[in-house]
């Protein structure tokens, strides 16, 4: 009595779900320092996309690129005449090594942040393009077609996010392997005040690209798909049974041709 209240002690270790984060993040601290010079191209480099992507660009254009990594997709795009380029990720080292490599383009910029919570004011971009970042939000469901709230809200969130920064009129640009039937009802929300439309890249193996307009309305089709999102899966169809007047008690092997 009379003394004041000690700091309770920390847990020994975070609960599981924070224990991978923590460690992924870890793994990629100490990559992106080992070896930050080295380019990690998920889904492949800009050449692949830029038939797709370029109609969607404009050159005075104010562009976000959201969780870079070490991908050379900001730095050529600022190549093809497109200098006005703002690239994020959550990784100090990362954003290190990226504005070191690429310290000769003064006009790109760089910046650790988180894309759950961008601190850019409100119609601050003409274009955010992400390219398998999002992809990272659910990698640990382990249902596709049936997301969870969990994944779902943390998908609304950065969505959100993106949709606030978007000026009237801009795109938001998702590359990503997610088919349309797994990924059109994230970005099938009537909130974020934008249409939908996708095309697939690719000969062999496919990824598709995701093309959405603020300030446009989304076609009642993707609409009806987004409104599925979080409801429960349909029941399963009931198990046959006996109808009511059949005798119960009838002995069926005696139906049976032998």
């Amino acid at each position: 009595i009379g003394q004041p209240l000690q700091p309770r002690a920390p847990p020994r270790c975070p609960p599981p779900a924070a224990a991978r984060c923590y460690a992924r993040r870890r793994f990629w601290e100490q990559r992106y320092r080992r070896d930050g010079a080295e380019h990690h191209e998920w889904l492949g480099g800009l050449q692949r996309f830029r038939a797709v992507l370029e109609p969607e660009l404009r050159r005075h254009d104010r562009i976000l690129v959201l969780g870079c990594g070490t991908s050379a997709l900001s730095y050529e795009l600022h190549e093809l005449g497109y200098p006005d380029v703002t690239s994020i990720d959550f990784s100090p080292a990362c954003v290190e090594a990226m504005s070191s490599r690429y310290a000769h383009c003064p006009d790109l910029r760089w910046a650790v942040m988180d894309m759950r919570s961008l601190t850019f004011p409100d119609a601050s971009f003409d274009v955010v393009l992400e390219k398998g970042t999002l992809d990272v939000l659910l990698v640990e469901e382990t249902d596709p077609w049936h997301v969870s709230p969990r994944g779902a809200a943390a998908m609304h969130r950065v969505l959100a996010e993106v949709s606030r920064v978007l000026r009237p009129g801009g795109r938001f640009l998702s590359i990503t392997f997610a088919q349309p039937h797994f990924r059109i009802p994230h970005y099938a929300q009537e909130a974020f005040g934008w249409s939908l439309r996708h095309t697939a890249c690719g000969d062999t193996f496919h990824y598709f690209v995701y093309i959405m307009c603020k300030g446009q309305p989304l076609d009642p089709h993707h609409l009806a798909l987004g409104r599925q999102l979080g409801r429960p899966p349909p029941a399963p169809p009931p198990l046959f049974t006996m109808a009511e007047d059949e005798d119960e008690d009838e002995d069926f092997l005696h139906a049976i041709e032998l």
